[in-house]
């Protein structure tokens, strides 16, 4: 029996999304055309993967056993193309880097200028967003995180430190008085889907009947809200240095504001750690790399050892007063 990785994957889509209209969605193919594939999948296996109903597609106990088999073979591709694209002999080509929003907007876009600028034929996508995309089968190359893998698959190749301030606008900083308190300031939050996450959950402890003045679920127009002057934003110092968010003043204030940690991580089965291979540069150095690894550094594609040994570290001034203006009254 010779069952293409084709058929598994759209198989996995439909497991893993519940319906076929969210796996023709996800693997951007018409809904008849995965009805059909799935149909002729069952009629190979000579038994039924899925049961259908108006809600959506549940795995029989056939599929239930295929399910892990399937995503064992999402990520072999995922690492297949990566091996393949090692091949390469210099960087070039995308490189995707999963972060959240904030982080994509203020370190991401610049960072990708400073690729741009060394390798030209280096293209970024940023994906931008607060899920964890999996590394294993491929959805991104590399994420920034604010917690460490679980994962003994994901490296951590380098760790950023991330000092915070309280910003706002100089419109703003005017009206306050020199050493304001956390419950004197307008706050600008994230709101919507995402109220729960930082700093809202610590000023609401924080502050009684905590309510932000301006909240949002998208952090550009929280971006907008804190140079409108509606309110203080608190922002990691090393993003507020260039424009337009370098024209914000960092406020001194009561609040306790602790330091955070970012991780690059990338996906690299153990099996795999071999050697370094860095066809682009008979040089290439892992110096840079933060902490203890016992294994060595990954295998990977030209393009995406490019980027992941650029990746500027935490150094005077960055994670420090590099943002923002401080004003004496």
């Amino acid at each position: 029996m010779d069952i293409s990785w084709d058929d598994a994957r759209l198989f996995l889509a439909v497991a893993e999304t519940g319906s076929f209209s969210a796996a023709a969605r996800r693997t951007k193919l018409g809904q008849p055309t995965i009805s059909r594939r799935i149909a002729l999948l069952e009629e190979q296996l000579g038994g039924q993967l899925f049961n259908r109903t108006a809600e959506g597609a549940t795995a029989t106990a056939l599929g239930e056993r295929l399910v892990p088999v399937a995503a064992q073979m999402h990520r072999w591709a995922a690492e297949w193309q990566r091996m393949a694209a090692g091949t390469e002999e210099g960087p070039t080509g995308l490189v995707r880097i999963a972060a959240p929003p904030g982080v994509a907007c203020d370190f991401v876009v610049p960072f990708a200028g400073d690729v741009r600028r060394r390798w030209p034929s280096l293209r970024i996508e940023a994906l931008a967003s607060v899920e964890h995309l999996d590394l294993s089968r491929g959805e991104a190359d590399m994420a920034l995180r604010s917690r460490p893998p679980r994962s003994k698959d994901l490296t951590v190749l380098h760790t950023l430190t991330i000092h915070l301030g309280v910003f706002v606008a100089r419109s703003y900083w005017h009206e306050l008085p020199p050493q304001p308190h956390a419950q004197d300031l307008r706050w600008i939050c994230p709101g919507g889907i995402y109220e729960s996450l930082p700093p809202r959950p610590a000023l609401e402890a924080l502050i009684p009947d905590f309510r932000p003045t301006f909240s949002s679920d998208n952090y550009l127009v929280q971006q907008q809200a804190v140079l409108a002057g509606l309110g203080a934003m608190i922002l990691p110092r090393a993003f507020v240095k260039a424009p337009p968010l370098c024209e914000l003043v960092e406020i001194p204030t009561s609040l306790p504001l602790p330091t955070e940690t970012g991780y690059l991580v990338w996906w690299q089965p153990r099996a795999l750690f071999t050697f370094p291979v860095c066809g682009w540069s008979p040089t290439c150095s892992w110096k840079r790399w933060i902490g203890s690894h016992q294994a060595p550094p990954p295998r990977e594609s030209p393009k995406v050892c490019a980027v992941a040994h650029n990746v500027p570290l935490p150094k005077p001034p960055f994670g420090r007063r590099a943002g923002g203006k401080r004003l004496v009254r």
